[in-house]
């Protein structure tokens, strides 16, 4: 590929950004569209990590800009603001290099129909190569009510928070028993991709730990439910549920379907039933289950509801991975920090308890129940099962152990990026006799 052959996956990761940050649209819903644009596993795999870094730096790269330019860009020149973080992505986490990316990101701008401005985003592009992007504070990034929030739950551990979620997370992957272990999907890393650099994890009983960015189309067994992209931290939830061979299983909110297929790569003889409340996110959950061969009943339905959907028959083990604030994986989810509002934790946590309300009387006496979310704010996790056991005492807590993460209340929680996972919390409650 030519430099300047570079230019439309600037310009379309541009456009990404722009439509992302100055239009309220979901990443993952823009890269779906963006990416099939593009033919080269190459040129995807580039788009997806200028997109994810510029989202992650973006407060150091617009206080940099700040600081250059004599006047600030207007309200209608969000895809050019866009098309900087683009090049100053590049120059700064990504270190491609210079010519190349320069040159790339100059024409790129003259195919955003900016040519009268391709001048001054080499200038300040050169600047950037000369200068280099002071750091600065990673907390930047996060709303000021989030902030306060971090800082009075956690004390000095927010700081490590907000630069653990500022930096790129290793691809964890989870092999299907059904076909391999992990020892020996290193050995075949090793032999077909020899540049990935893999490791296992001694927390993990199915996991792989990947530093090296790899499209995931290019992991050999992918396509045939060989192995599957899935956080260490997720991982960890088949763990803690810990139902017995051949139980009945509720997967109370299943989309996208990840961790119903690990139960059922583990056991198939599970009896499982995945539901969730959208019709489109559960055909999802069976895309990931034909995948990887694993056998589930799904059903579309409100899990708060079970009067519209039970049969009667209690369940050995229910898994509730609870609607959240995903304030744990902001480093996989970065505009979670652009679109999450104050006033939406009001609103998560009533769900929560609405759903661990509904859901505890399906349970057989001595059945358990994990309540797992991606969430780092005390008041969807430790403080939400502390109020929950207080008005439920037919449910206690057991214990799980550091493996897990920090104490938290009945609980366990992760940070971001301890043991190279997502934040993550967990709590493994009992039904009693």
């Amino acid at each position: 590929m030519s430099q300047v052959a570079g230019a439309p996956v600037r310009a379309l990761a541009a456009r990404v950004l722009d439509a992302v940050v100055h239009r309220g649209r979901s990443l993952k819903a823009e890269l779906a569209n963006a990416l099939p644009q593009l033919v080269d596993t190459r040129d995807r795999a580039l788009t997806e990590a200028v997109c994810f870094t510029a989202l992650r730096q973006r407060a150091r790269y617009d206080q940099a800009l700040s600081l250059w330019m004599p006047r600030p860009l207007g309200a209608r020149d969000g895809e050019l603001r866009a098309l900087l973080w683009v090049g100053l992505a590049q120059l700064d986490e990504l270190a491609l290099p210079p010519h190349a990316a320069l040159s790339a990101t100059v024409e790129a701008a003259r195919l955003l129909r900016r040519p009268h401005q391709a001048g001054m985003v080499n200038a300040l592009l050169r600047r950037a190569q000369r200068e280099g992007i002071a750091a600065a504070g990673a907390e930047l990034a996060w709303p000021e009510w989030l902030r306060t929030q971090l800082r009075q739950a956690w004390g000095e551990q927010a700081e490590a928070i907000f630069e653990n979620s500022a930096r790129a997370a290793p691809l964890w992957l989870r092999v299907n028993r059904e076909h391999s272990t992990p020892s020996v999907y290193l050995q075949v890393l090793a032999e077909e991709l020899p540049e990935v650099q893999a490791s296992l994890s001694p927390l993990l009983a199915d996991g792989v730990r990947i530093d090296t960015h790899v499209a995931v189309s290019a992991l050999p067994g992918f396509e045939q439910g060989v192995v599957s992209v899935q956080d260490g931290s997720a991982q960890q939830v088949a763990d803690a549920l810990r139902p017995a061979i051949g139980a009945r299983v509720l997967d109370a909110c299943a989309a996208p379907g990840g961790k119903a297929a690990h139960l059922l790569e583990r056991d198939p003889s599970l009896q499982l039933l995945a539901l969730d409340v959208d019709a489109r996110r559960l055909r999802r959950v069976q895309e990931t289950l034909d995948r990887v061969g694993a056998n589930a009943r799904t059903l579309a339905a409100d899990a708060s509801t079970p009067a519209a959907w039970w049969d009667g028959q209690p369940f050995d083990a229910i898994l509730l991975d609870a609607p959240c604030s995903a304030t744990g994986v902001v480093r996989r989810q970065p505009d979670i920090l652009l679109h999450r509002r104050e006033s939406d934790i009001d609103a998560l946590v009533a769900t929560q308890a609405r759903l661990l309300d509904a859901l505890w009387p399906l349970l057989k006496p001595g059945g358990e129940l994990l309540y797992a979310t991606c969430s780092i704010l005390p008041r969807e996790n430790q403080h939400q099962i502390d109020d929950f056991l207080a008005r439920t005492p037919a449910m206690r807590a057991q214990p799980l152990d550091e493996s897990y993460g920090h104490a938290a209340g009945s609980g366990r929680q992760r940070l971001p990026g301890e043991d190279g996972m997502d934040g993550f919390f967990y709590a493994r409650l009992r039904r009693q006799d």
